[in-house]
């Protein structure tokens, strides 16, 4: 068995491609999923999939109510932007950017990292077809980064913490075809900011969008769609 790494899993096919690449790598994945008071759990059902589909050492669902701190799109009853071009999803940051999410996420994976043993961490943030949120830039994984290998107990005595970013650079496009290549069911992923009851996909909201463009850029039809057109004419 290889290395551990604690690996960021919401879910989605990011961070389902990202957990893949982690496996294909050698480590011995561990999986952490938050329930943060977000508007559905149906991406926790999805993490919970994509973690036993790809084999995880552990999976774990820590509780965080974030709906406590400040508002967001994603964790209120505040409308989620649908129907919106690229170009006004990254034009300024949108109402479903959740305050400091990932640096509240990356703390905790980073404390389970440590309790476990584990040095490295992976996280599925994409600086290129994304909806403008600053926690997924570089520059922002590199200073936590610092913080990580400043602030532990393992660094303090003489060990490093790596975040590894596969996706960082990625095209929704590119990250689709590197699931597909590592063996990704994209069925059992979710993206959705609002879906429909029973979790079907509301297909308009930036998260849908930014997925409908990659598979269809990447030639490929989303079997997660499939499956629902496939339900609808049953």
């Amino acid at each position: 068995m290889g290395e551990k790494a604690v690996v960021l899993v919401s879910g989605g096919l990011d961070s389902a491609t990202t957990l893949a690449i982690a496996c294909s790598e050698g480590y011995e994945a561990y999986a952490i999923s938050f329930h943060y008071g977000q508007r559905h759990r149906v991406e926790l059902q999805a993490a919970k999939r994509v973690s036993e589909r790809l084999g995880v050492a552990s999976h774990i669902v820590v509780d965080v109510n974030l709906r406590q701190i400040g508002p967001s799109a994603l964790t209120s009853e505040m409308e989620v932007p649908k129907g919106r071009s690229p170009e006004e999803m990254t034009r300024q940051i949108p109402v479903t950017y959740v305050p400091a999410r990932n640096t509240i996420f990356l703390s905790l994976a980073l404390a389970w990292a440590e309790t476990i043993g584990a040095r490295h961490l992976f996280i599925g943030v994409n600086a290129v077809d994304y909806s403008g949120y600053p926690d997924c830039r570089p520059e922002f994984i590199e200073a936590f980064e610092r913080v990580a290998n400043l602030g532990t107990k393992l660094a303090a005595e003489g060990g490093r913490f790596t975040i590894h970013t596969p996706l960082i650079g990625m095209t929704k496009k590119e990250i689709i075809l590197k699931g597909l290549e590592l063996g990704v069911d994209f069925s059992v992923t979710h993206s959705c900011y609002a879906p429909l009851p029973l979790g079907k996909p509301c297909g308009l909201c930036d998260s849908c969008l930014l997925r409908k463009r990659g598979f269809q850029e990447a030639g490929v039809t989303d079997p997660l769609l499939a499956k629902w057109t496939s339900r609808h004419s049953d």
